[in-house]
């Protein structure tokens, strides 16, 4: 039987939020199965659990942040490409914060600490959500679609104005089956531009930022002495964005995701139109991995 997986053992980490520029300190540990992910606020008189799941993302602006009443969680994504790409199903996240550390920017840093942690198998199925028909949202220009898929398959395209970028490779598709996160996305970071920066932090955003947490560019060049991570480093990001999004599902998709310009907010819109047709999805595990759709054996396995 292919089974869920969590952590074997607690692991911690100390860094500052990317918008909020507060220190913050995490700390993952194992949970129990069928429990999924679930985000902490320590640091209040009455710790507050909130579920990582779509339907609680209340803001989208430029992270995915989770909100239950007053209590926000900022900027999870990163950290969530990172346990959808290890196949954590089950897992708590400790903060003494309402963001988590950026760290350097990409899922990598997350990547070392869950295989720091490693990772054992429950006695419970793993479940998958198998997306049975397809479901598109746009807005203006921008779009994002998810179709049937025997696997898990992430296409992007991006459609900047710099000459960088511009020399890049802005399209992009993955199949899962066949690349590995760990080498091929987690690595890349997030980027931004100067010139926006000011009016970022007018409004209270990326006050955390630098250049030892994001690539940063100005009107003709990447600004870090250490140069670009991969070739398409910015494509990959909105991948690696993309992961951790839609892992925001609770489970793993058997799935094909594809989208144009799309970020946090129409992704979030597209999990919401999902799970708003219940004849688009279901949920399916499997007894023997030869029984899996090709390449998901290898998928949910090459990372024990």
């Amino acid at each position: 039987m292919m089974r869920q997986r969590t952590l074997k053992s607690l692991v911690s980490a100390s860094g500052v939020g990317l918008h909020s520029g507060q220190k913050v300190r995490m700390t993952l540990r194992p949970a129990p199965a069928d429990t999924g992910i679930v985000f902490r606020r320590v640091d209040l008189p009455i710790p507050v659990d909130i579920p990582a799941r779509a339907e609680l993302v209340g803001e989208a602006r430029l992270a995915s942040t989770l909100v239950k009443g007053n209590v926000k969680i900022h900027t999870v994504e990163h950290l969530m490409s990172a346990l959808g790409g290890l196949g954590v199903d089950n897992a708590y996240v400790d903060l003494d914060a309402p963001e988590l550390p950026i760290m350097d920017g990409s899922a990598g840093p997350f990547v070392l600490l869950i295989q720091q942690a490693g990772l054992k198998q429950q006695a419970a199925p793993k479940r998958f959500l198998r997306v049975l028909r397809s479901v598109q949202v746009t807005e203006g220009d921008k779009w994002a679609r998810l179709d049937p898929y025997d696997g898990y398959k992430l296409s992007f395209s991006i459609d900047f104005r710099h000459p960088v970028i511009e020399r890049s490779t802005q399209s992009v598709s993955i199949d899962f089956a066949e690349t590995s996160y760990v080498k091929e996305i987690a690595r890349a970071r997030t980027f931004g531009f100067m010139h926006d920066v000011e009016d970022l932090r007018d409004s209270g955003l990326a006050l955390g930022g630098g250049l030892d947490n994001a690539v940063v560019l100005d009107e003709y060049r990447v600004l870090n002495a250490e140069g670009l991570r991969f070739a398409d480093e910015f494509i990959r990001h909105k991948l690696l964005d993309a992961n951790g999004d839609l892992y925001l599902l609770g489970k793993p998709l058997l799935a094909a995701f594809s989208a144009h310009k799309s970020g946090h907010a129409l992704n979030n819109r597209l999990l919401r139109a999902l799970l708003a047709e219940a004849a688009a999805l279901e949920t399916v595990s499997f007894e023997r991995p030869e029984l899996a759709p090709a390449g998901v054996a290898r998928l949910v396995t090459q990372y024990s």
